[in-house]
C-alpha cells in the first residue's frame, strides 16, 4: 500500500482541475477532488457559458430589424428576463451534472467542501478530517474584485449579473477590459440603458489599437454611453439605485452599478504560503514552465497562476501536468500564439502580436481593410468590420491576425491554425478566396497599407 491516501488531490472543480483529475484517474492514478462551490468553475457557472448565452439573447433585436429589411414581417415583444434566466440556470445545472458524471465515471472521489493545504502532502477538509496525496494540484481559479470605495460593497460583479431578479432600467459598468465591454454590449442589447466608465484612454488595453478603436466606435454607435478617461470618485447607495459622482464632473443616478475592474487569484487562506508555496504580489501562485510550485509535490494551473486566464489554457495546463507527472513525459505549457475571442458587438477575434507589439520587435508590414459587410449593408446598417494581418518583413510569417466582425470568434479559431503553424503572407495569398464571405478578405489583401 502507498503511504498516501491518493496519488493526486485536486483543489478546485473548474475546467482545469476537472480535466487533470479525470485524465490522471483514467490513466490509473488514485485521484480525489474537492470543490466548495459548484462544479464547472468560472467558465461554466460564472463566465464563458452563461455569458455567451446572454450574448445570443442580446443579438436578437438586431436580427429582427434585419429581418424586416430583408422583407419579413416580424413583430417583437419585450424581452422576458425571468423566463430566459430560468432556462439559463437549468442549463448551468445540467452542465454541472455533466462535470460531476465525468469525474464519477473516471473513478475520481469528490468532496463537496473547501479544502486547504496543510503541508506538502496533506489537505484539510472544512467538513472535517485530512487527506494525504503524493501530489497536490491547486486549481482554484480567480475572483472579481471591487475597488476600495464606500458603497462599492452593494455593487454587482460579473458573478452576480446572471442572478438578477429583474433587469435594471439603467446600469453603470466600471472598467474597460473584455468583461466590462462584453456586458456593456449584452445589457445594451437587452434594452438596458448602459453607461460605461473607463479610466484609460481606450478600452481593451493590450489589444491591437486599430481594432480597439473600431470596437469602441461601434459600441457607442449602438447605444453604449462610453466615457473614456473617467472613473468613479464616490458612490452612495440609495433606496432605489446608486448616486455616483465621477471624475468628469457628472453626478448621476443608476439602478445598478457593476464593477469589472479586475480579478485576482483565489489564494486567500488556502494555506499555500504556510506550506512553502511562493505567491506573487497579487496572490498568484508562482510556478515554473511545468506548473510546479516552490514545493515539488504541489502544482498549480489555471487562473490561480495568473498566466493566461482563459478556460482552454487551463485545460491545456491540466493536460500538460498529467503528461509531466503521471505519464513520465515532461511537457512544458505552450503559451505562445493563443487565439482568443472577445464577444463584444461587434465580435473581436485575435491571435499573435498587435501592430504596436510587432513593430517594437522588428520591421513589419501591415495589411488591413475595413468595410461594410454585405448582409448588414443590405439591411441599411452602418456596421463596419476590420480584417488585419501583421507580417514580418524578414521571415514573411504572419505575426498577428485581428478580426472585428460578426462571427470573428469562429473565424479566428481557423485562422489561428495557420498562424500557429507559421504560415507566411504568401501562404495566405495562395489560398483561394471563398466568395462571397467576409473572411475572404484575409486572403485577398495584396498590398500593405503601411510598413512599421
Amino acid at each position: 500500500m502507498s503511504e498516501f491516501d491518493y496519488d493526486l488531490f485536486v483543489i478546485g472543480g473548474g475546467s482545469g482541475g476537472v480535466r487533470a483529475a479525470r485524465v490522471a484517474a483514467q490513466g490509473g492514478a488514485r485521484v480525489a477532488l474537492a470543490e466548495e462551490d459548484r462544479y464547472g468553475g468560472t467558465c461554466v457557472q460564472r463566465g464563458c457559458v452563461p455569458k455567451k448565452l446572454m450574448v445570443f439573447a442580446s443579438e436578437y433585436p438586431g436580427y429582427i430589424e434585419d429581418a424586416r429589411a430583408y422583407g419579413w414581417t416580424v413583430n417583437a415583444g419585450g424581452f422576458d428576463w425571468p423566463s430566459f434566466r430560468t432556462k439559463l440556470h437549468a442549463e448551468l445545472d445540467r452542465l454541472e451534472g455533466v462535470y460531476r458524471r465525468l469525474l464519477s465515471n473516471s473513478g475520481v472521489e469528490t468532496f463537496d467542501t473547501r479544502a486547504t493545504v496543510a503541508d506538502a502532502h496533506t489537505v484539510e477538509l472544512a467538513s472535517g478530517g485530512t487527506k494525504t496525496a503524493k501530489h497536490i494540484l491547486v486549481a482554484t481559479g480567480g475572483w472579481p474584485v471591487k475597488p476600495d470605495l464606500p458603497g462599492a460593497e452593494h455593487a454587482l460583479t460579473s458573478n452576480e449579473i446572471f442572478h438578477l431578479e429583474e433587469l435594471p432600467k439603467s446600469i453603470l459598468i466600471v472598467g474597460g477590459g473584455y468583461i466590462a465591454c462584453e456586458f456593456a454590449c449584452i445589457l445594451n442589447g437587452l434594452g438596458v440603458q448602459v453607461t460605461q466608465y473607463y479610466r484609460g484612454a481606450q478600452i481593451l488595453r493590450g489589444f491591437d489599437a486599430e481594432a480597439r478603436g473600431l470596437i469602441s466606435e461601434e459600441m457607442m454607435r449602438n447605444g453604449v454611453d462610453l466615457h473614456l478617461g473617467t472613473n468613479i470618485i464616490e458612490m452612495e447607495k440609495l433606496d432605489h439605485g446608486f448616486r455616483v459622482k465621477s471624475t468628469n464632473g457628472d453626478e448621476r443616478t443608476f439602478d445598478q452599478v457593476m464593477f469589472a475592474t479586475g480579478r485576482v487569484p483565489n489564494t486567500p487562506e488556502l494555506g499555500l504560503e504556510r506550506a512553502g508555496v511562493k505567491l506573487g504580489a497579487n496572490g498568484a501562485v508562482e510556478v515554473d514552465e511545468y506548473s510546479q510550485t516552490a514545493v515539488p509535490s504541489i502544482y498549480a494551473i489555471g487562473d490561480v497562476t495568473d498566466r493566461v486566464n482563459l478556460t482552454p489554457v487551463a485545460i491545456r495546463e491540466g493536460m500538460a501536468f498529467v503528461e509531466t507527472v503521471f505519464n513520465g513525459n515532461p511537457t512544458p505549457v505552450d503559451h505562445a500564439l493563443i487565439p482568443t475571442a472577445i464577444f463584444t458587438q461587434p465580435e473581436f477575434g485575435t491571435i499573435g502580436l498587435s501592430e504596436e507589439e510587432a513593430r517594437d520587435r522588428e520591421e513589419v508590414e501591415v495589411y488591413c481593410t475595413s468595410f461594410k459587410p454585405m448582409q448588414e449593408a443590405f439591411a441599411g446598417r452602418e456596421d463596419r468590420v476590420l480584417m488585419k494581418l501583421i507580417v514580418s518583413c524578414e521571415t514573411r510569417k504572419v505575426l498577428g491576425c485581428h478580426i472585428v466582425a460578426p462571427g470573428a470568434g469562429e473565424m479566428i479559431q481557423l485562422a489561428g491554425i495557420a498562424v500557429k503553424m507559421g504560415a507566411t503572407k504568401e501562404d495566405f495569398d495562395r489560398t483561394v478566396a471563398v466568395h462571397p464571405t467576409m473572411a475572404e478578405e484575409i486572403v485577398t489583401m495584396r498590398e500593405p497599407v503601411r510598413s512599421a
